[in-house]
């Protein structure tokens, strides 16, 4: 293991990922699933380690045949679309008498989809492809860009689990929900 290669990947993941989409992604799930911490910690760290092991190997791949072009479509229609589907209510959380514990393998599964797709394009997985050119032991890399994103996200978990107490779960969707839909929209004017 490149104990070079796993700090600075660490490092520089966990400042990117500051205040990032998937961060804010992070504190939506957490407050929606309050009691569900340690299944969105999870789904984040298996979507993490999925994306990022990809991008590391395949990422200069991917961009030999797909146009920047099409790429920015993609991406700001996927920004975009999740933005709209924040605005749709969760029926999984109106259902009357469901068990906490039947609904964690949903929770984990919601947040892998969800982490992996707004992973895809993000300022830290392009950091990652380029620090799997940068290092030839991709998994270095990879464990280290997967522990900085931990670093950020699991206490934006802790932290989103506060907000229902003392946010409408409503104003918490409507905030991420405008956020997505504006990173969609300048995805596709500047790219």
């Amino acid at each position: 293991m490149d104990l070079s290669a796993l700090v600075i990947s660490t490092g520089v993941v966990a400042l990117a990922e500051m205040g990032d989409k998937t961060q804010l992604l992070s504190l939506m799930l957490a407050a929606r699933y309050p009691k569900q911490a340690l299944a969105i910690i999870g789904g984040i760290f298996i979507a993490t380690i999925a994306n990022h092991a990809c991008a590391a190997l395949l990422g200069h791949w991917l961009t030999t045949f797909m146009s920047p072009d099409l790429l920015k479509w993609i991406l700001g229609l996927s920004f975009l679309g999740i933005g709209l589907w924040l605005l749709v209510p969760d029926h999984i959380d109106d259902a009357a008498g469901s068990k906490v514990a039947d609904r964690a393998f949903q929770v984990f599964m919601l947040t892998v989809g969800l982490f992996f797709l707004a992973e895809m394009g993000d300022k830290t997985q392009i950091a990652t492809i380029a620090l799997g050119a940068k290092y030839s032991d991709v998994f270095s890399v990879t464990v280290g860009t997967t522990l900085g994103m931990m670093l950020a996200n699991a206490p934006a978990v802790w932290i989103g689990q506060k907000f229902t107490n003392r946010m409408p779960i409503q104003w918490v969707h409507a905030v991420a929900a405008v956020t997505f839909i504006a990173i969609g929209i300048a995805t596709l004017i500047w790219g």
